[in-house]
């Protein structure tokens, strides 16, 4: 394994006004979970400011070659919504590294950088309940849900409170090096990792920075798209390939095939709506993509392993509040 593919990149944006406390925290996070690590893989953090070209700057070795980042964090802000001139400067470099496979991600009032950049547009997102009306002002065309702590749509990850990067922090620690490493750093900041555990109950992450220009394309489509009919034929025309290479591309990449790929994407909010919602499942079936909720129902369970309804049972947010009244 190469020095380059054995690092796990994290990037951290340091706009005007961003928090440092949450900078320097997920620094020590991170740093942290490198020793917990079992494989040759660690993480590499570094610092990133905006700069008058439009770009970022690595603020921690500045003349480096450039960084592949395997995620890019935007922390939160100490006053309210963050100035539009820090957005619009560091808007294209953001994009850039999401286009490459770069998982993106907002903490609190850092959803507004985000946000600019247009990868909120039609997602389910986060951000501190006390920005909920200027967000929506600004940004109406996002599923803005402010009483969640963290949503994690796979490519986009945003987290509400100001404190609450510690909770993506372990999030992307659970994600790039499993959840032991997640757990021991946990019990190490003495943060209670309880309800974070059932969380990561058959999470589908799918693998984002492989290199593959065309499948990334599809895979993004396939995010936003994921409730639509899209066939093979669809999905190739996406990436630009014939059928017999798309299909050959999309499973190097990925690992699955591209009907695999989107069952999985479509359980995982299939399983955010039994969270999070009294919807039936009939309802959440057709939601997802789905004629025929009784198919949806033996899928979701050969997945999950067990049925929607002991799903909703056990790990639905009014039970949790119910047992911890």
């Amino acid at each position: 394994m190469s020095e380059q593919t054995s690092l796990i990149q994290i990037g951290l944006l340091d706009y005007p006004g961003a928090q440092l406390a949450a900078i320097h925290g997920l620094t020590d996070l991170f740093s942290a979970a490198n020793r917990f690590i079992a494989s040759e893989r660690h993480f590499q953090v570094t610092h990133w400011k905006p700069n008058a070209a439009g770009s970022a700057m690595d603020t921690n070795s500045p003349l480096a070659t450039p960084v592949e980042l395997s995620c890019i964090i935007i922390p939160p802000s100490l006053g309210q919504a963050p100035p539009q001139d820090a957005s619009d400067l560091v808007a294209g470099w953001i994009l850039r590294n999401h286009k490459a496979g770069a998982v993106v991600c907002s903490v609190c009032a850092g959803a507004f950088v985000l946000a600019s950049t247009g990868l909120l547009h039609g997602r389910t997102i986060t951000t501190h309940w006390a920005l909920d009306a200027p967000f929506r002002a600004r940004f109406p065309d996002s599923d803005l849900q402010t009483d969640r702590l963290l949503i994690n749509d796979n490519d986009i990850i945003t987290a509400g409170g100001i404190m609450a990067w510690t909770d993506l922090g372990l999030n992307l620690i659970d994600r790039f090096a499993g959840p032991s490493t997640m757990l021991s750093v946990a019990r190490l900041f003495l943060i209670d990792p309880g309800a974070r555990e059932q969380s990561y109950y058959s999470i589908f992450s799918p693998v984002l920075n492989h290199g593959d220009k065309a499948i990334l394309k599809v895979q993004h489509c396939l995010q936003l798209r994921f409730n639509e009919k899209l066939n093979i034929d669809i999905l190739s025309k996406v990436a630009g390939l014939s059928e017999r290479t798309f299909l050959r591309r999309f499973h190097k990449a990925t690992s699955h095939k591209p009907t695999t790929y989107l069952q999985l994407l479509r359980i995982g909010k299939a399983r955010e709506m039994l969270e999070r919602t009294a919807l039936s499942f009939n309802e959440i079936a057709w939601k997802v993509g789905y004629e025929d909720a009784a198919a949806f129902r033996k899928i979701f369970f050969r997945q999950i392993g067990i049925n929607p309804g002991e799903y909703r049972r056990r790990f639905s947010f009014a039970n949790s509040v119910r047992q911890h009244a």
